[in-house]
C-alpha cells in the first residue's frame, strides 16, 4: 500500500487531480446525459430524476463535458512530461489508474452497447441460441435497454465474451445497473493486460513504454469511451497485445492461445494470427516452405484447441461466424466506403435516375471489402521475413480494417493503436494521434449518439457544421499544446525511468 501511495505522489498534482475530478464529473454528469437505463430504479421517483430531462439534462450534459475537458487537459499535461522525458511508465500507469477508477461505477457513457452485451448473455443463459435470436426474446428490463436497431440482431461476438455475459447475468439477474458495472470490470481486465504487455512490446518494437502507455491506457479514447462504454474491444486488444508479446518473447504456444482467446471475444483479433505465423516460422530451421508449414500446423492446432475449449465451456456453437455482418445497418462516416458513398450520393448519385441510396451504399461497401482484402493479403505477404516487420504489417492490417470495414465506430481505432503505440514515434506524429483521439471522443455524444453517423437530412446543418468544426479545432489545439515545451521542472521524483 505504501508503495502505491508513493507512486501516486510522484504524479504532479496539476496532472493527477484535474483528471480525477474530470472522471468524477463524467460519472456524475452521466447520471443524466449518459447512456442511462430507460427505467432507472435508483433515480425514478426521486428529485434527482430531474437530471434526465429538460434543463436538468442540459446541466448534466455541461457537467459531463466539463469533466471530459479536465481529463483531456490532464492527459495533455502528462503527455508533455512524457515527451520531455520527465515522466516514466509507472507515473503514466498511476495517473491512468486514478482517472479510470471513478468510471468503474459510472453509468454507461458514449454507448449503449453494454446493454446489448447483457441481453446477449441473458439469451444464452436462458436457453436460447444467441447466434440466431436477439434481445427481443427477453422480458424487461434487459430487453428494454437495448437500442432498437439491435433488438432482433443475434450476437456477433465470440464464445468467451458470451461466457462473460452469461456469468454476469447469472450473478446480477435483471439488475441492469449492477450488470453494467460487472461487465465493465470484466472489460477492465483487458486494460490491465494491455498495461502489462506494453513495456515488453516496446522492448521488441523500439518504442518507449512511457509514450506507449500514455497513448493507450491513459488516452481519453480508451478511458472515457473504452472503459466508460464498457466496450469489449478493450478486452480483445488486451488479450491480443499479450499474445503478440508472448510470440515475440518466443513463447509461441502461449501467444497463439492468447490470440485464440482474443478472437473468442471479437473476431478482429484473428487478423493478427497469419502475421504471427511468419514470426514463428522465421525462427525455425530448414527450408522456408517447411518452416512455414510447421508454424501453421503448430500455431493452428493451439488456436483451434483453445478456441474450441472456449466454445464448449460457453455452451454455444460456431453460429456467430454467420452473423458477423450484423453491423450492416449501421452507417458511420468513419468508414471510408460509407463516407465516400454518402458524399457522392448527395452530390452526384441522387441526380442520376435509378440510383437509390441503399444501392449506392452497397456498391461502395462491397468495394471497401475488396480493397480491404487486397490490403490484408499484400501486407501479409510483405511480412514473410517475420520479426518486427511482421508486427508492423499486422498493425497496418488492423488500421485498414478500422477504416475500410462496412461500419466503423471510434473505439475501433484502439485495435491498431494497441500495437502501433509500441513502435518509435516522432513527436509530431504523436501529436497527430493525440488530436485525432480527442476528436473521436468529441464526435461521440455521451448518450451514445455518434456525430459521424448523422447525415445532412437528420440534423440541422446550423448545428452540425459548427459542432463538427469545434471538434476539429479542439483536436488541433490538443496536438499543438502537446508539442509546447514544459516551462517549469516537473515535480516527478525519478520520473525519467520507464
Amino acid at each position: 500500500m505504501d508503495s502505491a501511495v508513493q507512486l501516486f505522489r510522484r504524479v504532479p498534482r496539476n496532472v493527477l487531480w484535474p483528471g480525477v475530478f474530470g472522471a468524477v464529473m463524467l460519472a456524475v454528469g452521466g447520471l443524466g446525459a449518459g447512456a442511462i437505463v430507460r427505467r432507472d430504479p435508483l433515480l425514478s421517483g426521486t428529485p434527482l430524476n430531474a437530471v434526465r430531462y429538460g434543463h436538468g439534462h442540459d446541466l448534466a450534459f455541461l457537467v459531463l463535458f466539463a469533466g471530459l475537458a479536465l481529463m483531456v487537459l490532464s492527459w495533455v499535461r502528462l503527455g508533455r512530461l512524457v515527451l520531455g522525458g520527465q515522466a516514466g511508465g509507472r507515473v503514466v500507469a498511476a495517473a491512468a489508474a486514478a482517472w479510470t477508477a471513478p468510471l468503474i461505477v459510472a453509468p454507461p457513457l458514449y454507448s449503449r452497447d453494454v446493454y446489448s452485451y447483457l441481453a446477449q448473455g441473458a439469451v444464452a443463459l436462458r436457453g436460447f441460441d444467441p447466434y440466431s435470436r436477439g434481445a427481443a426474446v427477453l422480458d424487461l428490463p434487459l430487453r428494454g435497454n437495448v437500442a432498437g436497431l439491435w433488438q432482433e440482431t443475434p450476437s456477433p461476438y465470440g464464445p468467451l465474451f458470451l461466457l462473460l455475459g452469461k456469468a454476469t447475468v447469472w450473478l446480477t439477474g435483471d439488475n441492469v445497473i449492477l450488470g453494467a458495472i460487472v461487465m465493465r470490470v470484466g472489460v477492465l481486465a483487458g486494460l490491465v493486460l494491455l498495461a502489462w504487455a506494453i513495456p515488453g512490446l516496446t522492448r521488441h518494437l523500439g518504442g518507449r513504454s512511457s509514450t506507449a502507455l500514455w497513448l493507450t491506457v491513459a488516452n481519453p479514447l480508451v478511458v472515457a469511451l473504452g472503459i466508460g462504454g464498457a466496450h469489449n474491444d478493450v478486452l480483445m486488444v488486451g488479450l491480443m497485445a499479450a499474445g503478440v508479446l508472448m510470440v515475440l518473447d518466443r513463447r509461441h504456444l502461449r501467444g497463439f492461445a492468447l490470440i485464440a482467446l482474443a478472437t473468442a471475444v471479437k473476431a478482429t483479433a484473428l487478423l493478427v494470427l497469419p502475421f504471427l505465423v511468419w514470426v514463428w516460422a522465421a525462427r525455425l530451421e530448414g527450408p522456408a516452405r517447411q518452416r512455414f508449414l510447421t508454424a501453421v500446423a503448430a500455431g493452428g492446432a493451439v488456436f483451434a484447441v483453445t478456441f474450441a475449449a472456449a466454445t464448449v465451456i460457453a455452451g454455444v456453437d460456431l453460429g456467430w461466424i454467420g452473423v458477423l455482418r450484423s453491423q450492416g445497418p449501421l452507417l458511420t462516416w468513419m468508414s471510408l466506403p460509407c463516407a465516400v458513398a454518402e458524399l457522392l450520393f448527395h452530390s452526384v448519385g441522387n441526380h442520376v435516375p435509378g440510383f437509390t441510396y441503399l444501392g449506392f451504399l452497397s456498391v461502395f461497401r462491397t468495394a471497401g471489402v475488396v480493397v480491404l482484402a487486397y490490403v490484408l493479403v499484400r501486407q501479409w505477404w510483405l511480412a514473410r521475413e517475420g520479426g518486427v516487420e511482421a508486427v508492423r504489417r499486422a498493425t497496418i492490417a488492423l488500421l485498414a480494417a478500422s477504416l475500410l470495414a462496412p461500419s466503423v465506430l471510434p473505439w475501433y481505432f484502439t485495435w491498431a493503436l494497441a500495437l502501433a503505440a509500441a513502435f518509435a514515434w516522432k513527436d509530431r506524429w504523436i501529436a497527430v494521434v493525440a488530436g485525432v483521439s480527442v476528436w473521436m471522443v468529441l464526435v461521440t455524444l455521451p448518450d451514445g449518439t455518434i456525430v459521424a453517423r448523422w447525415t445532412y437530412d437528420s440534423m440541422n446543418p446550423w448545428v452540425w457544421w459548427p459542432y463538427l468544426a469545434a471538434t476539429v479545432l479542439t483536436g488541433v489545439w490538443v496536438g499543438r499544446a502537446l508539442l509546447q515545451p514544459v516551462r517549469q521542472p516537473a515535480e516527478v521524483a525519478g520520473g525519467t525511468g520507464d
